[in-house]
């Protein structure tokens, strides 16, 4: 599979580092101009002026024809706006929306994916894309676990089944909202076998390269220490 998660985080010069490599594997797969579909969450004002950032930064790179698919929060995903595209690109937002939205579709998605079209997720939609999805929450067993800014307005930790496209958890905004804790105590409290906190301006691929400004956090079990988490931090070119 051919997965491109971002942590976040807007940045116009790390826009050919960060989104480069997928419009370039999507390109591959069309074998000339790809079809990127963006999925974006919400239909008011403020969301579609938030999705105009996408557009901007995705036309810094160039080299495709976009789609923009605005879904509104309580919609699930038409499954038909999946036809005939060469790259999705799932964006950010409301993370338990996007799961509440996509899940319907998450097994088209990994049919998709496993069929060789690229997936890129930003933020929310990086978060949904492993086995295990973090998708808010700021308690657990009713200690704090991570900053209450955080919360994606839940207060317990939740995670849910994901789309599968990665093994394990992805949490993101790692360094920048305090949420590599978070993933730590998922993984030490057995609610995922493992995961990866990414930066802003991060990106992680399904080959395991790291790119970008910041680091990824892969987060394993201690198996010496029973509820105890092994933290390890990359940057880009480690």
């Amino acid at each position: 599979m051919d997965v491109h998660l971002i942590g976040g985080g807007w940045d116009d010069a790390l826009a050919p580092t960060l989104y480069g490599p997928f419009v370039e594997a999507a390109a591959r797969r069309a074998g000339g101009t790809p079809r990127i579909l963006l999925v974006v969450m919400g239909t008011d004002p403020e969301s579609l002026e938030y999705h105009e950032k996408y557009v901007h930064t995705l036309g810094l790179v160039g080299g495709h024809d976009l789609v923009v698919e605005r879904v509104s929060e309580g919609t699930p995903l038409e499954p038909a706006v999946l036809d005939g595209i060469d790259g999705l690109f799932v964006g950010g937002g409301p993370t338990p929306e996007y799961h509440a939205s996509l899940a319907g579709s998450y097994h088209r998605i990994r049919a998709l994916v496993s069929a060789g079209v690229p997936y890129a997720g930003f933020s929310a939609g990086a978060a949904i894309a492993g086995s295990h999805a973090v998708v808010g929450g700021w308690l657990l067993d009713g200690r704090p676990v991570c900053p209450e800014d955080s919360n994606e307005e839940l207060d317990d930790v939740a995670v849910v089944g994901g789309i599968g496209l990665v093994p394990g958890a992805v949490d993101v905004h790692a360094a920048q909202w305090g949420n590599v804790s978070r993933l730590v105590a998922v993984v030490a409290a057995g609610l995922a076998p493992s995961g990866v906190a990414i930066d802003e301006g991060t990106l992680l691929r399904s080959d395991g390269a790291v790119a970008g400004a910041g680091r990824v956090w892969h987060v394993t079990p201690d198996t010496a220490t029973p509820g105890g988490a092994l933290v390890r931090a990359r940057a880009g070119g480690q």
